[in-house]
Protein backbone atom coordinates (compact mmCIF):
# COMPACT_ATOMS: atom_id res chain seq x y z
CA UNK A 1 0.00 0.00 0.00
CA UNK A 2 1.29 3.57 -0.75
CA UNK A 3 1.55 5.55 2.56
CA UNK A 4 2.51 9.43 3.15
CA UNK A 5 4.98 10.80 5.30
CA UNK A 6 4.91 14.81 5.40
CA UNK A 7 7.75 16.67 7.24
CA UNK A 8 6.42 19.55 9.15
CA UNK A 9 9.50 20.33 11.17
CA UNK A 10 11.67 23.80 10.74
CA UNK A 11 11.34 27.04 12.13
CA UNK A 12 10.42 28.87 9.02
CA UNK A 13 12.57 32.13 9.59
CA UNK A 14 12.90 33.65 6.49
CA UNK A 15 9.50 34.33 7.30
CA UNK A 16 9.75 36.39 10.13
CA UNK A 17 8.04 38.60 11.37
CA UNK A 18 5.22 36.33 10.93
CA UNK A 19 6.53 33.25 11.22
CA UNK A 20 7.69 32.46 14.79
CA UNK A 21 8.65 30.28 16.79
CA UNK A 22 5.03 29.00 18.18
CA UNK A 23 3.87 29.12 14.78
CA UNK A 24 6.04 28.79 11.95
CA UNK A 25 5.99 29.11 7.95
CA UNK A 26 3.97 25.76 7.46
CA UNK A 27 1.09 26.64 9.82
CA UNK A 28 0.28 29.93 8.33
CA UNK A 29 -1.50 31.10 5.03
CA UNK A 30 0.04 32.95 2.23
CA UNK A 31 -2.91 32.48 -0.40
CA UNK A 32 -6.28 31.23 -0.21
CA UNK A 33 -7.97 30.00 3.13
CA UNK A 34 -5.92 27.22 3.82
CA UNK A 35 -2.27 27.13 5.66
CA UNK A 36 0.97 25.35 3.50
CA UNK A 37 0.53 22.19 5.85
CA UNK A 38 -2.98 21.77 5.12
CA UNK A 39 -2.74 22.21 1.48
CA UNK A 40 -0.07 19.41 1.84
CA UNK A 41 -2.52 17.00 2.55
CA UNK A 42 -4.96 18.65 0.34
CA UNK A 43 -3.64 17.14 -2.72
CA UNK A 44 -2.38 13.62 -1.39
CA UNK A 45 -5.42 13.04 -0.02
CA UNK A 46 -7.19 11.90 -3.08
CA UNK A 47 -4.38 9.21 -3.48
CA UNK A 48 -3.86 8.36 0.42
CA UNK A 49 -6.33 8.37 2.90
CA UNK A 50 -5.58 9.88 6.27
CA UNK A 51 -5.19 7.02 8.12
CA UNK A 52 -2.11 5.98 6.26
CA UNK A 53 -0.52 9.92 6.90
CA UNK A 54 2.43 10.62 9.28
CA UNK A 55 2.96 14.23 10.28
CA UNK A 56 6.32 14.63 11.52
CA UNK A 57 6.60 18.06 13.27
CA UNK A 58 8.75 19.54 16.49
CA UNK A 59 6.80 18.28 19.73
CA UNK A 60 5.84 21.76 20.50
CA UNK A 61 3.82 22.33 16.92
CA UNK A 62 2.07 18.60 17.78
CA UNK A 63 -1.05 20.13 18.92
CA UNK A 64 -1.21 23.06 16.30
CA UNK A 65 -0.45 19.94 13.40
CA UNK A 66 -3.43 18.03 14.84
CA UNK A 67 -5.67 21.12 15.29
CA UNK A 68 -4.99 21.52 11.75
CA UNK A 69 -5.72 18.23 10.32
CA UNK A 70 -8.63 16.82 11.83
CA UNK A 71 -8.31 13.91 9.85
CA UNK A 72 -5.40 12.32 10.38
CA UNK A 73 -5.23 10.19 13.87
CA UNK A 74 -3.93 11.55 16.76
CA UNK A 75 -1.35 8.64 16.97
CA UNK A 76 -0.15 9.67 13.11
CA UNK A 77 0.99 12.81 14.60
CA UNK A 78 4.58 12.76 15.54
CA UNK A 79 6.10 15.67 17.66
CA UNK A 80 10.14 15.03 17.43
CA UNK A 81 11.34 16.04 20.90
CA UNK A 82 14.56 17.53 18.47
CA UNK A 83 15.50 18.91 15.60
CA UNK A 84 17.40 16.54 13.31
CA UNK A 85 16.87 17.26 9.95
CA UNK A 86 15.31 15.23 7.30
CA UNK A 87 17.54 11.92 7.74
CA UNK A 88 16.14 11.41 11.42
CA UNK A 89 12.84 12.32 10.27
CA UNK A 90 12.20 10.35 7.33
CA UNK A 91 13.93 7.28 9.00
CA UNK A 92 11.40 7.53 11.74
CA UNK A 93 8.55 7.99 9.44
CA UNK A 94 9.86 4.88 7.29
CA UNK A 95 9.75 2.54 10.30
CA UNK A 96 6.63 3.84 11.63
CA UNK A 97 4.89 2.51 8.20
CA UNK A 98 7.37 -0.80 8.53
CA UNK A 99 5.77 -1.88 11.31
CA UNK A 100 2.18 -1.45 10.15
CA UNK A 101 2.95 -2.88 6.63
CA UNK A 102 6.70 -4.27 6.00
CA UNK A 103 6.37 -4.26 2.02
CA UNK A 104 4.56 -0.79 1.92
CA UNK A 105 5.11 1.98 -0.16
CA UNK A 106 6.00 5.81 1.29
CA UNK A 107 5.83 9.53 -0.27
CA UNK A 108 8.08 12.19 1.62
CA UNK A 109 6.73 15.82 1.22
CA UNK A 110 7.40 18.71 3.07
CA UNK A 111 5.08 20.81 4.10
CA UNK A 112 5.76 24.38 2.95
CA UNK A 113 5.33 23.73 -0.75
CA UNK A 114 2.67 24.80 -3.68
CA UNK A 115 1.79 22.52 -6.07
CA UNK A 116 -0.93 23.15 -8.76
CA UNK A 117 -2.68 21.66 -10.63
CA UNK A 118 -3.22 19.05 -7.72
CA UNK A 119 -4.82 16.72 -10.02
CA UNK A 120 -1.35 16.72 -11.60
CA UNK A 121 0.61 15.86 -8.29
CA UNK A 122 -1.50 12.91 -7.98
CA UNK A 123 -1.09 11.52 -11.44
CA UNK A 124 2.95 12.07 -10.70
CA UNK A 125 2.84 10.31 -7.20
CA UNK A 126 0.55 7.39 -8.70
CA UNK A 127 3.11 7.04 -12.12
CA UNK A 128 5.95 7.04 -9.12
CA UNK A 129 4.25 4.49 -7.33
CA UNK A 130 4.67 2.31 -10.33
CA UNK A 131 7.96 3.35 -11.15
CA UNK A 132 8.58 2.11 -7.29
CA UNK A 133 7.12 -1.32 -7.94
CA UNK A 134 9.14 -1.94 -10.81
CA UNK A 135 12.00 -0.90 -9.77
CA UNK A 136 12.06 -1.57 -5.55
CA UNK A 137 15.62 -1.24 -5.17
CA UNK A 138 15.94 2.04 -6.02
CA UNK A 139 15.31 5.35 -4.51
CA UNK A 140 13.04 7.95 -6.44
CA UNK A 141 12.78 11.28 -6.36
CA UNK A 142 11.00 14.51 -7.97
CA UNK A 143 12.89 16.77 -10.24
CA UNK A 144 11.76 20.13 -10.68
CA UNK A 145 12.02 21.63 -14.63
CA UNK A 146 13.86 24.84 -14.00
CA UNK A 147 12.70 28.01 -15.18
CA UNK A 148 15.76 30.24 -13.93
CA UNK A 149 19.25 30.02 -13.07
CA UNK A 150 18.23 29.58 -9.44
CA UNK A 151 21.20 29.42 -6.63
CA UNK A 152 19.03 28.67 -3.67
CA UNK A 153 18.08 24.96 -4.70
CA UNK A 154 20.51 22.04 -5.28
CA UNK A 155 20.04 20.43 -8.59
CA UNK A 156 19.71 16.80 -10.08
CA UNK A 157 21.40 16.00 -13.47
CA UNK A 158 19.77 13.47 -14.95
CA UNK A 159 20.90 10.50 -17.27
CA UNK A 160 19.05 7.86 -19.59
CA UNK A 161 15.62 7.53 -19.12
CA UNK A 162 14.04 3.77 -17.86
CA UNK A 163 10.32 4.34 -18.63
CA UNK A 164 7.17 6.14 -19.10
CA UNK A 165 4.23 5.40 -16.69
CA UNK A 166 0.66 7.57 -17.14
CA UNK A 167 2.64 10.41 -19.68
CA UNK A 168 5.80 10.41 -16.63
CA UNK A 169 9.02 9.89 -17.22
CA UNK A 170 11.47 8.56 -14.84
CA UNK A 171 15.72 8.64 -15.89
CA UNK A 172 18.36 7.67 -14.09
CA UNK A 173 20.22 10.11 -11.29
CA UNK A 174 23.84 10.62 -12.42
CA UNK A 175 24.96 13.36 -9.84
CA UNK A 176 23.33 15.51 -7.26
CA UNK A 177 24.54 19.28 -7.48
CA UNK A 178 24.83 21.27 -3.97
CA UNK A 179 23.37 25.19 -4.44
CA UNK A 180 25.32 26.37 -7.46
CA UNK A 181 26.85 30.08 -7.70
CA UNK A 182 25.36 32.26 -10.61
CA UNK A 183 27.46 31.16 -13.43
CA UNK A 184 27.32 27.63 -12.88
CA UNK A 185 23.49 27.84 -11.85
CA UNK A 186 23.36 29.24 -15.75
CA UNK A 187 25.29 26.44 -17.11
CA UNK A 188 22.94 24.08 -15.79
CA UNK A 189 19.88 25.62 -16.78
CA UNK A 190 22.04 26.07 -20.58
CA UNK A 191 22.80 22.20 -21.02
CA UNK A 192 18.61 20.91 -20.55
CA UNK A 193 20.16 18.42 -18.19
CA UNK A 194 19.60 19.04 -15.04
CA UNK A 195 16.53 19.12 -12.41
CA UNK A 196 15.69 21.22 -9.34
CA UNK A 197 15.97 19.16 -6.57
CA UNK A 198 12.35 19.32 -4.69
CA UNK A 199 12.98 17.18 -1.76
CA UNK A 200 9.92 15.17 -2.67
CA UNK A 201 10.56 11.36 -2.75
CA UNK A 202 8.94 8.24 -3.06
CA UNK A 203 10.12 4.42 -2.49
CA UNK A 204 9.69 0.87 -0.76
CA UNK A 205 10.10 1.49 3.44
CA UNK A 206 12.51 -1.49 3.46
CA UNK A 207 14.67 0.18 1.04
CA UNK A 208 15.04 3.34 2.58
CA UNK A 209 15.37 1.41 5.62
CA UNK A 210 18.41 -0.48 4.20
CA UNK A 211 19.91 2.65 2.88
CA UNK A 212 19.97 4.05 6.39
CA UNK A 213 21.45 0.82 7.96
CA UNK A 214 24.25 0.98 5.19
CA UNK A 215 25.16 4.63 5.13
CA UNK A 216 23.69 5.71 8.24
CA UNK A 217 23.82 3.25 10.92
CA UNK A 218 22.97 5.39 14.51
CA UNK A 219 19.69 6.71 12.57
CA UNK A 220 18.46 3.75 11.36
CA UNK A 221 18.68 1.76 14.68
CA UNK A 222 17.33 4.41 16.05
CA UNK A 223 14.30 5.04 14.06
CA UNK A 224 13.64 0.59 14.65
CA UNK A 225 13.86 1.37 18.36
CA UNK A 226 11.91 4.04 18.62
CA UNK A 227 9.43 2.43 16.39
CA UNK A 228 9.41 -0.75 18.30
CA UNK A 229 8.70 1.28 21.33
CA UNK A 230 5.46 3.37 19.92
CA UNK A 231 2.34 3.29 21.75
CA UNK A 232 3.88 2.02 24.47
CA UNK A 233 4.42 3.77 27.77
CA UNK A 234 8.07 4.17 27.38
CA UNK A 235 7.27 5.97 23.50
CA UNK A 236 8.15 9.42 25.12
CA UNK A 237 11.37 8.40 27.49
CA UNK A 238 13.17 6.05 24.19
CA UNK A 239 11.78 8.64 21.46
CA UNK A 240 13.85 11.89 23.52
CA UNK A 241 16.75 9.15 24.22
CA UNK A 242 17.14 8.01 20.99
CA UNK A 243 16.74 11.43 19.09
CA UNK A 244 19.01 13.38 21.38
CA UNK A 245 22.02 11.16 20.76
CA UNK A 246 21.76 11.52 16.72
CA UNK A 247 23.65 14.24 14.90
CA UNK A 248 21.37 16.81 12.56
CA UNK A 249 21.95 15.48 8.85
CA UNK A 250 19.60 15.62 5.20
CA UNK A 251 18.82 12.90 3.96
CA UNK A 252 20.42 14.16 0.86
CA UNK A 253 23.89 13.82 2.30
CA UNK A 254 23.40 10.72 4.47
CA UNK A 255 21.25 8.61 1.72
CA UNK A 256 20.80 10.04 -1.73
CA UNK A 257 24.20 11.29 -2.61
CA UNK A 258 26.00 7.59 -1.75
CA UNK A 259 22.71 5.49 -2.63
CA UNK A 260 23.53 3.31 -6.06
CA UNK A 261 20.54 3.61 -7.63
CA UNK A 262 18.24 6.59 -8.14
CA UNK A 263 15.68 7.48 -10.46
CA UNK A 264 14.07 11.22 -10.66
CA UNK A 265 10.91 11.54 -11.87
CA UNK A 266 10.06 15.08 -13.84
CA UNK A 267 7.34 16.57 -12.35
CA UNK A 268 4.09 17.86 -14.70
CA UNK A 269 3.16 20.26 -11.70
CA UNK A 270 4.20 23.44 -11.37
CA UNK A 271 6.01 23.99 -7.83
CA UNK A 272 7.26 26.54 -5.46
CA UNK A 273 8.90 26.16 -2.19
CA UNK A 274 7.90 29.60 -0.83
CA UNK A 275 11.43 30.15 0.80
CA UNK A 276 10.83 33.82 0.96
CA UNK A 277 9.06 36.79 1.48
CA UNK A 278 9.42 37.49 -2.42
CA UNK A 279 7.54 34.10 -3.56
CA UNK A 280 4.29 36.24 -2.64
CA UNK A 281 4.72 38.15 -6.05
CA UNK A 282 4.50 34.77 -7.58
CA UNK A 283 1.42 33.45 -6.00
CA UNK A 284 -0.26 37.06 -6.20
CA UNK A 285 -1.23 39.42 -8.25
CA UNK A 286 0.60 42.86 -8.57
CA UNK A 287 -1.05 46.68 -8.96
CA UNK A 288 0.36 49.32 -11.53
CA UNK A 289 3.10 50.19 -9.99
CA UNK A 290 4.57 46.49 -9.16
CA UNK A 291 3.61 46.46 -5.65
CA UNK A 292 2.61 43.18 -4.14
CA UNK A 293 0.00 44.11 -1.25
CA UNK A 294 -1.62 42.25 1.40
CA UNK A 295 -2.22 44.98 4.09
CA UNK A 296 -4.24 48.04 4.75
CA UNK A 297 -1.80 50.49 2.73
CA UNK A 298 -2.11 53.68 1.41
CA UNK A 299 1.38 54.98 -0.48
CA UNK A 300 2.26 57.75 -3.02
CA UNK A 301 5.13 57.09 -5.42
CA UNK A 302 5.68 53.87 -4.21
CA UNK A 303 7.06 50.76 -6.24
CA UNK A 304 8.23 47.34 -6.54
CA UNK A 305 7.58 46.78 -2.93
CA UNK A 306 5.87 43.82 -0.98
CA UNK A 307 3.77 45.12 1.82
CA UNK A 308 2.40 42.62 3.90
CA UNK A 309 0.57 43.57 7.42
CA UNK A 310 -2.76 42.58 9.92
CA UNK A 311 -5.63 43.72 8.97
CA UNK A 312 -6.96 47.09 10.47
CA UNK A 313 -3.06 48.27 11.03
CA UNK A 314 -2.59 51.13 8.23
CA UNK A 315 0.70 50.72 6.47
CA UNK A 316 1.67 54.19 4.33
CA UNK A 317 4.58 54.67 2.45
CA UNK A 318 5.77 57.53 0.63
CA UNK A 319 8.53 57.93 -2.30
CA UNK A 320 9.85 54.15 -1.54
CA UNK A 321 10.45 51.55 -3.80
CA UNK A 322 12.00 48.22 -4.19
CA UNK A 323 11.43 47.41 -0.32
CA UNK A 324 9.88 44.55 2.04
CA UNK A 325 7.84 46.03 4.25
CA UNK A 326 6.09 43.47 7.10
CA UNK A 327 4.01 43.94 10.38
CA UNK A 328 3.03 41.42 12.41
CA UNK A 329 2.17 42.06 15.77
CA UNK A 330 4.63 43.73 17.78
CA UNK A 331 7.16 43.89 14.98
CA UNK A 332 7.92 45.12 11.96
CA UNK A 333 10.78 44.60 9.14
CA UNK A 334 11.80 46.86 6.22
CA UNK A 335 14.58 45.38 4.16
CA UNK A 336 15.68 46.24 0.54
CA UNK A 337 14.10 43.37 -1.70
CA UNK A 338 17.34 42.46 -2.38
CA UNK A 339 18.44 41.89 0.77
CA UNK A 340 15.19 39.48 2.02
CA UNK A 341 17.33 36.07 1.95
CA UNK A 342 19.34 37.75 5.06
CA UNK A 343 15.85 37.46 7.16
CA UNK A 344 17.31 34.37 8.49
CA UNK A 345 20.69 36.05 9.59
CA UNK A 346 18.45 38.89 11.26
CA UNK A 347 16.90 36.56 13.21
CA UNK A 348 19.78 35.00 14.61
CA UNK A 349 21.14 38.21 15.43
CA UNK A 350 18.00 39.15 18.04
CA UNK A 351 18.32 36.00 19.26
CA UNK A 352 22.34 36.63 20.21
CA UNK A 353 21.43 40.63 21.10
CA UNK A 354 18.73 39.36 23.79
CA UNK A 355 15.46 40.09 21.76
CA UNK A 356 14.30 36.58 21.70
CA UNK A 357 10.62 38.20 22.57
CA UNK A 358 9.97 39.16 19.52
CA UNK A 359 10.92 35.36 18.03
Amino acid sequence: MLHATIMAGGGGTRFWPRSRIVRPKQFLTFSGDRSLLQGTLDRIEAAIPPERTWVLTGATHAGEAATQLPTVPANNIVGEPFGRDTAACIGLGAALIAAQDPEGTMIVMPSDHVIDPAAEFQRAVHAAARFADEYPESLLTFGIPPTYPATGYGYIHRGEAVGDRLGIVARRVTAFKEKPDAATAQQFVDSGEYFWNAGIFIWKVKTILAELAKNAPEHHAAALTIAKAWGTPQQAEVFAREYDGLKKISIDFAVMEKAESVLVIQAPYQWDDVGSWLALERRNPQDAAGNTIQADHCGIATENCVIVGERGRLITTIGVRNLLIVQDGDSLLVANRNEEATVKNLVDKLKAEGWGKYL
